[in-house]
């Protein structure tokens, strides 16, 4: 009788081992699968849209709209505008969200974490952060700019990405990538600052 009671003890102790060991497992893998949704709802939480009206200066005409998305560590810009002359024309961000001046100076020079050269995005021999490039205006005045990076952020931390503060200027000439320091693009005629 002990030796049926003691195998039945000894068989006891080796089902809960394995018991345990299962619920182990699957807690386990219940955490992983926990662990998986967080990062989803967290890229997800994490995509940001930032719209701006762009205003005209230097007595232009010049007016538009600027969108920002961040999403998945890249910050992708649309901007639509109307009011231009046929042709290609610079857009920029600036250092300073202050477009109160009349000429749209007050939003300082390009934005320029890095102190590179002024240049062409992506230019081996360097280029400002702020350098986004020319866009075609249409015989009708309308141009459209999409433009994508991952070297920008929508309110981030790492002031060498973080646009907010930052001002979005529409020239009247196009950038020739080579002026130093900002690609003689003439006469600043649209304006809008980036603030979240």
């Amino acid at each position: 009788m002990k030796k049926i009671f003691k195998f039945q003890l000894a068989a006891l102790a080796v089902l809960a081992v394995v018991s345990c060991k299962e619920v182990k497992k699957e807690a386990t893998d219940a955490a992983t699968k926990v662990e998986a949704v967080v990062e989803e709802v967290k890229e997800e939480v994490m995509a940001q849209n930032i719209t701006f009206k762009m205003e005209p200066k230097s007595g232009s005409e010049v007016t538009g709209e600027v969108s920002f998305t961040e999403e998945n560590g890249t910050v992708s810009m649309t901007g639509t505008f109307s009011g231009l002359s046929e042709g290609e024309h610079a857009i920029h961000i600036h250092q300073t969200a202050d477009c109160s001046s009349d000429d749209g100076t007050s939003t300082g020079g390009h934005w320029n974490p890095t102190n590179e050269p002024h240049g062409a995005w992506g230019d081996k021999e360097g280029y400002h952060k702020g350098d986004i490039g020319n866009m075609t205006a249409d015989k009708d005045g309308n141009a459209i700019i999409e433009f994508s990076t991952d070297q920008w952020c929508i309110g981030c931390e790492d002031e060498n990405k973080n646009i907010v503060g930052k001002a979005i200027i529409v020239h009247q000439g196009v950038d020739d990538f080579t002026s130093q320091p900002s690609g003689a693009a003439g006469a600043r005629v649209s304006c809008t600052g980036i603030i979240q």
